[in-house]
């Protein structure tokens, strides 16, 4: 069945049906939720690769590095405030088979241009860090609260997720940054299809 050419609401109905196949997906939001972190949001890969992994028939969590935590604080940006959310998080879920990476998205603009070679503007939420990611696929994030109500944020939908493909978003991120993803991600799902980049302002 192409899920992607279903009605928005029923995508999003699969798509949360799904990611919640792989065991640490509900795990990770429940302590999450209990961190309460400004802002947060599970997102990125771990997201679309669940859902590559279902339909491509292989187990929910198979070959998934990290999970992405992302939360939003620009009342601190030193190091060490950062620091100081991180090793709570490792306390947190160090338990958990799979590392679970927490970054303040406040931050990103002091340390982007020394290791991606490109300036970043300073983000003014989470939604705006993940609006930048190289591809728009997984440009995805959930968020739990404590009685179990989910927030989605899904700027580009579902549709290229559900159909194999990786697009480019040429917001900000590198050339490189894409290219480099999508060859991993294509050798470890050869059922993607991944789209060339195209220079930030050409149509799709």
């Amino acid at each position: 069945m192409n899920y992607g050419r279903l009605p928005i609401a029923e995508q999003l109905d699969v798509f949360r049906a799904t990611v919640l196949r792989n065991g640490l997906v509900p795990e990770i939001l429940a302590r999450a939720a209990e961190f309460d972190l400004p802002g947060w949001y599970l997102t990125a890969g771990c997201l679309c690769q669940t859902v590559w992994n279902v339909l491509t028939g292989r187990p929910p969590a198979e070959g998934i590095k990290d999970y992405d935590l992302f939360y939003f604080d620009d009342s601190d940006l030193s190091w060490e405030a950062e620091n100081s959310v991180i090793e709570a998080g490792a306390k947190l879920f160090g338990d958990l088979p799979a590392a679970v990476e927490i970054r303040n998205e406040a931050r990103v603009h002091l340390w982007y241009e020394e290791r991606f070679g490109v300036p970043c503007a300073p983000y003014e939420s989470t939604e705006a860090a993940i609006d930048s990611f190289p591809s728009s696929t997984p440009c995805l994030g959930i968020r739990q609260t404590r009685d179990g109500a989910w927030r989605v944020y899904a700027p580009h939908g579902f549709g290229d997720m559900f159909n194999l493909v990786v697009r480019p978003n040429p917001v900000h991120a590198p050339q490189s940054s894409y290219q480099a993803k999508s060859r991993r991600w294509q050798a470890q799902w050869p059922q993607l299809t991944v789209l060339p980049w195209l220079p930030r302002g050409n149509p799709d």
